[in-house]
């Protein structure tokens, strides 16, 4: 039911960048309204919070804090009707000092609800997993449970960290309203005025230090307010933030992917942010940290793992697929800044004071040693598998984002050799010599060849053109959508496309996908390929990924009914539509078009195509900066439907995505030519 959903921006944020550091980046205060959240996004100095409000039956409050990953929430008891909330009064950045005098940050504001009541059910503070966790299953640890205090109309949780270090505060004072006797808290509006509470939100977990917009993006850079302070509020000189709220913290796949498409727009000082935190969390193998637990989450992980109550980070290294996104990603960040800035860049030095360069050695020897068996004897087999008892390791990491595949196709046909590619232009150019260890590096190139030839055979799927239009009807009858557009899109011959992923035996399974745009950013497939890749794109749902509202990321028409079970557009990485792969296709796109050996005909069909995407990025205006969305259907028509607007949703959407912003690096409906024509 929701279409095109508006964003109220208060105030611009600029920053003033100076050599290598940046002076204090300027207020950011913006809203957002999507689906039932209503977001408050404030950084001011070291003050940065996302104060989230929810809508609907089920009311929340809750603010999620950058620093330490940290956030406090409150969580209402099931109303007879939807309620609204709505910012009534100032909003402000706010210190206090706990009861040991030491300093709290965060935020306070002045809410109304239209509801007749508000009953409190729990508070939750401390990290932002712990609230995820709450969120999902309505449990948390009870060591983590904050002592209420009640003074006047006004009821203040607060608590130290668990291992006594400054801790969290959340405080509510009723303005409006009559508290009802008892020991609950629980809130009933006077004569028809809304309850009208004013909130307070704080941490203690040590704050980061904002980038600022200048410090960010280039003049170039598109001017979607939106997607620029979301930007904005992501990025600090420590590291880059996957998501607000749920992700407020590094993730190494999230940083590499947006670093890459973000490039053309990006100042070398934000990509290297970016960059360095990633070679500073590498393992001793030189695999990429996918997610870090830190502040109180890392607490309760080295309390298990027996190792006392420190708050050493603790680094999760299951996901494979960023592995081999490092050395491309580097490759694309000398292209677009020079061999002289990656050499200053890897000269640099650690926390621990490790340099840059001889980290990244660590990467580009796990990648060699992880490709050489593949290479000697090609098979299903001897690909890159997700580690053992782990069912994910790509970007699609639900439960069921693979499948239940094994062997992945995105590492396997398209990062893998792009890595070992990648490995053989840096060697080459020279930056890499002081790190390298004589020609340990040089056999690259010919494993890259060898990978590229044969690793993404194994993953084509051929379906016969009778099976192909009775899978659609099928699927498109379980979908609620009508089949005739995409059963004239059909080619009379069947399809042939790249499975989502090989089982553990190496059988595809034939989920069509939106990875191969990963292939037009980082590959160079001929014109025959090209071709077919793009066409199984552009086929309407459910015969190819298209729809009304954007390319959906999965599709499993082709699949039997487990699977297709797994992938509605209630699944997470279900045939939903994910901004940034949107962004992948186009700058893919854009990559190819540059190219000097198409034909016209076949730069006609990606141009088309590239026009067709944005003009469903279009469609869906300021959505495109939310980690994803899904659809209804109706009357012949798609509409956008914020992720998590349905009970049966899967989760819930971040309102700022880090790689939702990459559009700001793209132009709308020009072609490569036409880009290169500008510059």
């Amino acid at each position: 039911m929701v279409s095109t959903l508006p964003v109220h921006i208060l105030c611009c944020c600029t920053a003033m960048l100076v050599g290598a550091a940046s002076a204090s980046a300027q207020p950011l205060n913006f809203h957002v309204h999507e689906g039932r959240n209503l977001n408050l996004f404030r950084q001011d100095g070291a003050v940065a919070a996302h104060l989230v409000l929810r809508d609907g039956l089920d009311p929340r409050l809750l603010a999620a804090f950058p620093a330490g990953d940290s956030g406090v929430g409150a969580w209402f008891a099931r109303t007879d009707r939807p309620m609204h909330w709505r910012i009534a009064g100032p909003e402000r950045p706010e210190t206090r000092h706990d009861a040991h005098g030491r300093l709290l940050r965060g935020i306070s504001v002045e809410v109304e609800t239209d509801g007749p009541k508000l009953q409190l059910t729990r508070v939750v503070m401390g990290s932002v997993r712990t609230l995820r966790d709450y969120e999902s299953l309505h449990t948390a640890p009870a060591e983590l449970d904050a002592p209420l205090s009640r003074q006047d109309q006004t009821f203040t949780w607060a608590r130290d960290r668990i291992d006594g270090a400054p801790g969290y505060l959340l405080s509510v004072a009723v303005l409006d309203g009559v508290l009802e006797p008892g020991p609950g808290v629980a809130v009933r509006a006077v004569a028809g005025r809304p309850i009208r509470l004013r909130v307070l939100c704080l941490t203690g977990e040590a704050p980061l230090t904002p980038l600022g917009e200048d410090a960010i993006l280039t003049p170039t850079a598109g001017a979607d307010l939106r997607a620029r302070h979301s930007l904005a509020f992501l990025s600090y000189r420590e590291k880059l933030l996957a998501g607000s709220w749920r992700f407020d913290t590094y993730f190494g796949r999230d940083t590499l992917m947006s670093v890459r498409l973000l490039l053309p727009v990006l100042r070398p000082e934000a990509a290297e942010a970016g960059l360095g935190a990633v070679l500073e969390r590498l393992s001793p193998l030189g695999e990429v940290a996918h997610e870090e637990d830190i502040g109180e989450f890392a607490v309760l992980d080295n309390l298990k793992a027996g190792r006392g109550p420190v708050a050493t980070p603790v680094y999760d290294y299951k996901m494979i697929d960023a592995d081999y996104m490092l050395a491309p990603v580097l490759s694309a960040y000398v292209e677009a800044f020079g061999e002289a800035r990656l050499e200053a860049f890897l000269a640099g030095r650690s926390a621990d004071g490790a340099r840059y360069g001889d980290l990244l050695i660590r990467n580009l020897r796990h990648i060699l040693e992880t490709t050489r068996s593949f290479a000697a004897a090609p098979s299903a087999g001897r690909l890159l598998h997700l580690k053992p008892n782990v069912p994910v390791g790509q970007w699609r990491d639900s439960e069921s984002g693979l499948a239940g595949g094994r062997i992945p196709y995105d590492v396997n046909a398209v990062f893998a050799p792009a890595a070992l590619s990648a490995i053989a232009g840096l060697e080459h150019g020279g930056a890499l010599r002081p790190y390298a260890q004589g020609a340990e590096l040089q056999d690259a190139g010919r494993l890259a060849e060898l990978w590229r030839i044969k690793a993404p055979p194994l993953f084509r799927t051929h379906i016969s053109g009778e099976a192909a239009r009775a899978a659609v009807r099928r699927f498109a009858a379980e979908s609620g959508v009508d089949p005739a557009l995409a059963l004239a899109s059909l080619p009379a011959d069947g399809l042939s496309f790249e499975a989502l992923s090989l089982d553990a035996e190496g059988q595809p399974i034939p989920v069509l996908n939106s990875d191969v745009g990963f292939e037009l950013l980082f590959g160079q497939p001929n014109a025959n390929e090209l071709s077919r890749l793009m066409a199984n794109v552009m086929r309407p749902f459910p015969a190819g990924l298209m729809t009304g509202v954007g390319a959906v990321v999965a599709d499993a028409a082709f699949a039997g009914e487990p699977v297709r079970r797994q992938f509605s557009k209630a699944a997470y990485h279900g045939a939903v539509v994910w901004a940034w792969q949107e962004a992948v296709l186009i700058a893919g796109l854009d990559r190819q078009l540059a190219r000097a050996d198409l034909s016209a005909p076949l730069h006609e069909q990606l141009s088309q195509a590239r026009e067709q995407i944005w003009s469903a990025v279009d469609a869906v205006g300021e959505t495109r900066t939310s980690e994803l969305w899904s659809w209804t259907y109706g009357s012949g028509r798609y509409q956008v439907q914020a992720f998590g607007a349905e009970a049966a949703d899967a989760d819930e959407s971040n309102a700022a995505q880090l790689w939702s912003t990459v559009f700001l690096a793209l132009k709308p409906g020009a072609t490569a030519d036409a880009r290169q024509a500008e510059q």
